[in-house]
């Protein structure tokens, strides 16, 4: 260590240290960087441990001789406290140098005794910045069993950054799988946006690790699962007049309906995860809309020509010709006047229309008609089959990945939805039997929402709701049951402030956006918000940590992934490609009338 200078003024937040001379400034410049530690002695044999946050140089000429000295601004970080012949890293400011004291710069021995392998902190992701030699190590249980928050711009190296840690934490190194002999309990969710991180998870058969991936064309969600909030986003029209009545027989029609269909349920409710069928509760709605009666001999019929039913809804399953209202006049066959008592008049025409546009649009085969390998529709026995999907380490790898970019918008946010929702609630009940058992959860989920800003934004319609409701009931609730969030963004500012204000840990890249700089800088302790403002100017993969898992907050340098992610949709723009050639416009027509 080098002797540099000595302090000025003294505060919680900022100390201020002089150095003296420009020869002691030129020698030691490498280590005087922003960002970079330095020890300053306290009086009792330890140092307080701070970092810079700037620099300032004064210069004073006399005569014909210049002066220079230097100001340095930092900030206290921690403490080196001298035990038992040796010094031990403490978090937290323990005794605040007073004005005078002497400041050193780091060496490679104060370095190794902070970011040294020992005790929880064993797991590495990445390089001290600006000192390759030296590897950070995190708390691994603090950081993947608390929720974690990725930032940074396009380019900023954050698909790689993500891809590295969830590499790291399934035993993926440089295409090789450590785990191949033994499969770990942990189970990590993506959801991709832009099918990008697939590839970062191929790798040869011989490593035992078999990706779980999903798409549109292979996922099953069924219907039947989904909650009201989210029956409702996609089939009741908010803006509409009669919206309330939409609502009361919508969920009139699912109860008993699925009531009907899973009769050795007691207690089923709106929300209850059992089967019913959509096609029938579109025939109820649309019966009711249509619906004409008569009486007869003191009796109610539906008003159905060649047939004399009695009324009873039970009979609105079947799609049903009512006969048209007579009014004042009399029907010649049933010789008594039809009306539209006990019906919808018409009222739920726009509803009958959106629940048909849905039903019939392909794109939302794998939600509204889902079939198993054999043709047969999905049932309430077939909960455990659904749920399975997503567990992958129970027959497959440790990573699912769920690739979004297929997934029409419209129904984005219920996918993510209930999915999360699934997640949570399978960890919820777990836990709950293994507390019952006097056992703890050893399932950890981590939920990776890629993009978030794209289904749990801020701001937006009721679109959004079912989304941001579920992942925000994680970000309160999850960690109770071993299910924690990564939440990546390219646009942290406009996230919901519920998730974000969740997260325990932040790695955060080069953020070129102010406002986003902000709203980062106000989420991160007072201690690190200076370095914050370093964030435009970082390099690409290089990222600002800081949290509850690491020892102290630093700039480090994370690792490319091997294998890389990168999105299947596009070629690099600078190479010439001769496929163009055989793909007409009429292919591209086809395809896009036929997948929306």
């Amino acid at each position: 260590m080098s002797r540099v200078g000595h302090v000025l003024s003294s505060a919680p937040d900022k100390v201020t240290i002089e150095i003296g001379d420009l020869k002691t400034f030129e020698e030691n410049k490498n280590d005087l960087q922003v960002g970079r530690f330095i020890k300053i002695e306290d009086g009792n044999h330890s140092f307080a441990v701070a970092i810079i946050n700037n620099i300032s140089a004064q210069k004073v000429e006399v005569e014909e001789d210049v002066k220079w000295t230097f100001i340095m601004e930092v900030s206290p970080v921690g403490a080196l406290i001298y035990s038992d012949n040796k010094f031990q890293f403490k978090r937290g400011i323990q005794v605040l140098p007073v004005p005078t004291e002497i400041a050193h710069t780091f060496d490679a021995g104060d370095l190794s005794t902070i970011f040294s392998d020992n005790g929880n902190y064993r797991f590495e992701i990445g390089k001290l910045s600006g000192n390759s030699n030296v590897p950070f190590f995190v708390d691994g249980d603090r950081f993947f069993g608390k929720h974690i928050g990725v930032v940074g711009s396009t380019g900023s190296g954050k698909s790689c950054a993500v891809a590295s840690l969830i590499q790291s934490a399934v035993g993926i190194s440089k295409a090789k799988n450590k785990n191949r002999e033994v499969q770990k309990n942990s189970h990590v969710v993506m959801f991709d946006i832009h099918d990008e991180y697939s590839s970062a998870f191929l790798v040869h058969e011989s490593e035992n690790f078999n990706l779980n991936r999903l798409d549109v064309e292979s996922i099953r969600l069924p219907y039947w699962l989904m909650n009201a909030e989210e029956l409702e986003s996609i089939f009741i029209e908010g803006g509409d007049q009669s919206s309330h009545n939409q609502i009361s027989q919508f969920k009139q029609a699912v109860i008993l309906n699925k009531e009907r269909h899973n009769k050795g349920i007691e207690k089923i409710t709106y929300d209850s995860p059992v089967f019913f069928s959509i096609q029938e509760v579109y025939n109820y709605i649309f019966n009711k809309n249509s619906m004409t009666v008569y009486e007869k001999d003191s009796k109610i019929y539906f008003a159905i020509l060649g047939e004399q039913i009695e009324f009873n809804e039970d009979e609105l399953w079947e799609k049903i010709n009512f006969v048209p209202s007579t009014g004042n006049s009399k029907h010649k066959e049933f010789d008594a006047k039809v009306s539209k008592e006990g019906g919808f008049h018409g009222e739920f025409d726009r509803f009958i229309s959106r629940l048909e546009t849905k039903l019939s649009d392909r794109r939302l085969n794998f939600l509204l008609n889902p079939t198993k390998n054999n043709g047969d529709l999905y049932g309430t026995h077939d909960f455990n089959d659904v749920i399975k999907q997503f567990l992958g380490y129970i027959d497959k790898s440790n990573v699912t990945i769920v690739d979004l970019s297929g997934i029409p918008f419209e129904v984005l946010s219920i996918t993510v939805s209930l999915i999360s929702r699934l997640m949570f609630d399978f960890a919820f009940h777990y836990s709950k039997i293994m507390h019952a058992s006097g056992q703890t959860n050893d399932i950890p989920f981590l939920i990776v929402c890629e993009e978030a800003h794209n289904y749990i934004p801020k701001t937006g319609g009721t679109e959004f709701k079912a989304s941001r409701k579920s992942i925000e009931r994680i970000a309160k609730e999850g960690r109770k049951y071993g299910l924690s969030l990564m939440v990546v963004s390219q646009r942290p500012s406009e996230v919901s402030e519920t998730i974000f204000s969740q997260c325990n840990n932040f790695l955060a890249l080069r953020l070129t956006n102010k406002v986003d700089q902000n709203y980062i800088k106000a989420l991160l302790p007072d201690s690190s918000s200076n370095l914050i403002d370093m964030l435009p100017s970082l390099n690409q993969g290089e990222a600002f940590v800081v949290g509850d898992s690491v020892i102290i907050p630093s700039l480090v340098q994370l690792p490319r992934p091997n294998p890389e992610p990168k999105s299947a949709s596009v070629d690099v723009f600078t190479e010439w490609s001769e496929n163009w050639k055989d793909i007409t416009f009429e292919k591209i027509v086809e395809r896009w009338r036929k997948e929306g």
